[in-house]
């Protein structure tokens, strides 16, 4: 007897091996067999763009998605990146370029974000997410479907 094939359902509890790359090629994250990336559908626990990817994909499937930006991490905003003085952050403040920052200012603002420049006076900090305004390229291999209950 021929066993029927599963398809991911809302619900379902999948485990996947994945590769998240840009256009270019370049690689920014991966799960890999012996360690799969497992999650539950319909939780909210990956991207939407993702997670519909694997909706209806069969056990032992492998699919390419492309999403766009605004699918993904939204457009590149030029009002999320801003200069702060040097002294409203806080003293000992890890404050090289390419270092991810969350402080709070001597005034009390929350900061989140990546400095990308500075001098001896200010601080240039970007709260765009690092793959806003990317397209993104995942390849998703479904390697098992587990149904709850």
């Amino acid at each position: 007897m021929q066993e029927k094939l599963m398809k991911a359902w809302d619900g379902d509890i999948v485990r996947v091996n994945y590769t998240l790359s840009l256009k270019d090629g370049s690689v920014f994250g991966s799960s890999t067999d012996p360690l799969p990336f497992e999650f539950m559908i319909g939780r909210g626990a990956v991207l939407p763009a993702f997670e519909n990817a694997v909706i209806g994909m069969l056990e032992g499937e492998t699919k390419k998605v492309t999403v766009p930006p605004e699918k993904a991490y939204g457009p590149y905003d030029d009002e999320l990146v801003y200069m702060v003085e040097r002294g409203l952050l806080p003293p000992g403040a890890d404050l090289k370029v390419g270092t991810t920052l969350q402080v709070r200012t001597t005034e009390g603002i929350e900061i989140e974000g990546q400095v990308t420049a500075t001098d001896e006076h200010m601080i240039t900090i970007d709260e765009n997410h690092e793959f806003a305004g990317k397209e993104l390229v995942f390849e998703i291999s479904l390697l098992k479907i587990i149904r709850p209950g």
